[in-house]
């Protein structure tokens, strides 16, 4: 009885994997916006403006996603997110030029992958206990990084077969499609508890300041900072590989097969180890890696190895403390630190390649690099010291919950 009901778990859990993968595809096609753009005739400014413009709805989703899932549920409150990044994959897709349009498909998408985005590891802290979450947010986060780079790859594979780049962005709105009917199916079917968030993820001053005030907030900063690194080497990776006369997608296919492949294969270890330790351990690897775009990458072998260090250190260091903002806050707030925490990671992912457009357009790619650089000199830092105050300070008090 009990091993068929862990295999339905797993069956169940495999689903919702799969489905999140799908509606990933979505955000991931977002990394061709500089390629779509400069067929327009514009540049890296140009893209920037669409990601600063989903940046402001994905933030509006995140403060709103408690109250929708209130009035449909978990299930349904997903596939409303899914529409959203139909409609807005459609229209990347059909748009015929710079302007309004294309703003307004960044706006709708923004609403769309934070409604997912929010709402997903929420239901995953439902489904196990806390001993788990990690190891589960890590096939997750492995999910949807694989769906993330496989949009990417859709419009490299769209080239070879002599399509234009809008033909990514079709089979995306196709993809999202499938993930938002399973959604919906479970949504419409009998109600499981296992799949309902725990409590309401609603946010409030009060919340948001006892949150803040707990051990997980610096989880929260720093995943910030991370989304801003993966953010800006993401959207501009095709300007950084034509600068260098290479091809973007060994970017994509190093990053992406390092970080699922710890994250499906390693994950279960590593977050059996100190999580502050191990955090020291893969923002080094990350700063290494971004150092390494400036530094030495100069062909193929040398820019696929970089990214998949990039991929280790990001990809698993993502896993960590998303564990430790879930364990770290006070317990009856765990959704809402899961919120904040999607809150500051969509100020990242969505904000800074606003920044790094406009710093690409006045002073090349260099600036860019130079910006994540200290981006992640930053993250290192405060990993550091979060290690040693754990470690030689107020150790009792900082005894993580993983």
């Amino acid at each position: 009885m009990n091993s068929t009901l862990g295999a339905s778990r797993i069956i169940r859990f495999g689903m919702f994997c799969v489905a999140c993968f799908l509606l990933s595809i979505s955000y991931g096609a977002t990394f061709l916006l500089s390629l779509l753009v400069a067929s327009f005739g514009g540049d890296e400014r140009d893209a920037g403006q669409v990601f600063a413009v989903a940046m402001i709805s994905t933030l509006v989703a995140v403060l709103g996603s408690g109250h929708v899932m209130k009035r449909v549920g978990a299930c349904r409150c997903i596939a409303l997110g899914a529409v959203c990044l139909v409609t807005a994959s459609l229209g990347f897709a059909l748009v015929p030029g710079l302007g309004i349009a294309l703003m307004t498909c960044g706006l709708i998408l923004g609403l769309g992958w934070g409604l997912f985005y929010t709402i997903g590891p929420i239901m995953v802290a439902a489904m196990v206990e806390p001993a788990r979450r990690a190891h589960c947010f890590a096939l997750l986060s492995g999910s949807m990084l694989t769906g993330i780079g496989s949009g990417p790859l859709m419009g490299k594979l769209s080239g070879y077969l002599g399509m234009p780049v809008q033909a990514a962005f079709f089979c995306a709105a196709v993809a999202a499609a499938l993930g938002g009917l399973y959604f919906w199916q479970i949504g419409a079917g009998a109600r499981d508890s296992r799949l309902q968030p725990i409590g309401q993820p609603q946010i409030s001053l009060g919340t948001a300041s006892r949150v803040l005030r707990s051990h997980s907030a610096l989880s929260i900063v720093m995943v910030g900072f991370g989304g801003a690194i993966f953010g800006g080497m993401g959207s501009f990776q095709t300007s950084y590989a034509a600068s260098l006369g290479l091809d973007y997608s060994l970017f994509f296919i190093g990053f992406m097969g390092a970080a699922i492949g710890c994250r499906l294969l390693i994950a279960g270890w590593v977050v059996k180890r100190n999580p502050l330790s191990a955090s020291c351990i893969l923002t080094t690897l990350m700063l290494i890696a971004v150092v390494g775009f400036s530094e030495w990458v100069h062909d193929s072998s040398s820019y696929l190895l970089t990214a998949a260090l990039l991929g280790v250190g990001y990809g698993l260091n993502y896993s960590v403390i998303n564990g430790l903002a879930a364990n770290e806050a006070p317990t009856e707030l765990t959704a809402q630190a899961l919120l904040l925490f999607s809150l500051s990671y969509f100020i990242g992912v969505f904000g800074f390649p606003f920044i790094a457009g406009k710093l690409i357009s006045s002073t090349g790619i260099h600036g860019m690099l130079l910006s994540i650089g200290l981006i992640a000199l930053l993250v290192w830092g405060l990993s550091i010291g979060r290690w040693l105050f754990w470690r030689f300070g107020k150790a009792e008090m900082l005894s993580p919950r993983i």
